[in-house]
C-alpha cells in the first residue's frame, strides 16, 4: 500500500495532503493535525538510555514533521531525558504550528521500571529540566504523567497551575486518569487533554473518552495499536478489514481510532521510517459502517 520516501519523491506531499483531509484537534487555543507522533521509542531498550542509532532517531523526528505531523508527545521519563534531548536536537528552534507536549510525574529507577512522584517540588524540578532539554521557554502542553496515590491530586495539579501562571507551561493535561480523577483535576485547572491507554482491543478508558468527547477535551490514546483482553477476536477482525482495504492492521487500528470521535488524537510511535510512513498513511483509510461493526 505504501512506498518509502526514498523510493517515491512525491510521497511527502501525498501524506501531508492526506493528513490535512483529517482536519484538526483543538488543544486549548492550539490546533494540531489528528495524527501525532509518540517519541517514547526513540530511546534504548526498556525506554532506557540512548537509541542504538542516534542519527537515525534524529532523522526520524525530522521526517515526521516533513510528512505533516504537527504534534509530538514525549515525557521526561523516556530515557530518562533522552527523548526530549533528541527532539530538541532534531527540531529546535521549532517551526510555527509544531506543538511539543511532554509529561512529568514518573521517575525511572532502571530499565523497564516506573515509579510515580506527584510531589509539587518534584513536578517543578521536572518541568524546569524539560524546559532546558527541549530548549524552549514554554512547554505547549505539560501533562501529569499519572496521579500519585501518596499525594493529593489537587497538590500535583496545583503545581502545574503555578508553573502555568509563571509562563512555563501553556496548557495543562493529565494522563492515566479515571473519570473521578479527571473531574477532580478539572475542579482546579483547565484541563485541555487526557492521555490514557485506549485502542481497538482495550477500551477500558471508554468512560473517560466519553467525558472528553462531551466537553471537547483532546484524547490522546497511548498504545494505540494493540492490547486488551479480547485481542484474539478483534485482531482477527482487524486482519479481515485490512485485507479488504489492502491495508495493514496498524493502519486499520489507527483508522478505527480516528473514526471513533473528533477529539481523538492518536500518537503512534516507532523507531522505523517505514513504519512511520505506514502509520501516517492511515489518514486516507476510510472504514465503512460494516467495517466498524466488525471491529466493535
Amino acid at each position: 500500500m505504501q512506498e518509502t520516501q526514498d523510493d517515491n519523491p512525491s510521497n511527502s506531499a501525498t501524506i501531508s495532503s492526506d493528513q490535512a483531509t483529517l482536519g484538526t484537534v483543538r488543544i486549548g487555543d492550539l490546533s494540531v493535525g489528528r495524527l501525532g507522533f509518540g517519541a517514547m521509542r526513540n530511546t534504548g531498550r526498556g525506554v532506557w538510555g540512548p537509541p542504538a542509532d542516534r542519527a537515525a532517531a534524529v532523522r526520524l523526528l525530522r521526517r515526521a514533521v516533513e510528512l505533516g505531523v504537527t504534534f509530538i508527545d514525549t515525557a521526561d521519563s523516556y530515557g530518562p531525558g533522552v527523548s526530549e534531548e533528541l527532539i530538541a536536537e532534531a527540531l529546535a528552534p521549532y517551526r510555527d504550528g509544531l506543538v511539543i507536549a511532554t509529561k512529568g510525574g514518573l521517575t525511572r529507577p532502571g530499565p523497564g521500571e516506573w515509579r510515580r512522584d506527584g510531589r509539587p517540588a518534584h513536578l517543578r524540578a521536572a518541568c524546569e529540566a524539560s524546559l532546558k532539554r527541549l530548549r524552549t521557554d514554554r512547554i505547549d502542553l505539560y501533562q501529569l504523567h499519572s496521579p500519585d496515590p501518596r499525594v493529593p491530586l489537587d497538590d500535583s495539579v496545583g503545581a502545574l497551575i503555578q508553573l502555568q501562571r509563571e509562563g512555563k507551561i501553556r496548557h495543562v493535561g493529565v494522563s492515566n486518569v479515571n473519570v473521578s480523577e479527571l473531574t477532580a483535576a478539572r475542579r482546579v485547572a483547565t484541563i485541555v487533554s487526557v492521555q490514557n491507554r485506549y485502542n481497538v482491543t482495550d477500551r477500558t478508558s471508554e468512560p473517560v473518552l466519553s467525558e472528553c468527547e462531551r466537553d471537547g477535551i483532546a484524547f490522546l490514546p497511548w498504545f494505540p495499536l494493540s492490547g486488551g483482553s479480547d485481542a484474539a477476536r478483534v485482531s482477527g477482525a482487524i486482519a479481515e478489514v485490512a485485507a479488504r482495504h489492502r491495508a495493514t492492521p496498524a493502519q486499520v487500528a489507527l483508522a478505527w481510532l480516528l473514526a471513533r470521535t473528533p477529539v481523538m488524537l492518536p500518537i503512534p510511535g516507532t523507531s522505523s521510517l517505514a513504519h512511520l510512513e505506514e502509520n501516517l498513511q492511515a489518514a486516507h483509510l476510510r472504514l465503512s459502517a460494516a467495517d466498524r461493526r466488525a471491529l466493535d
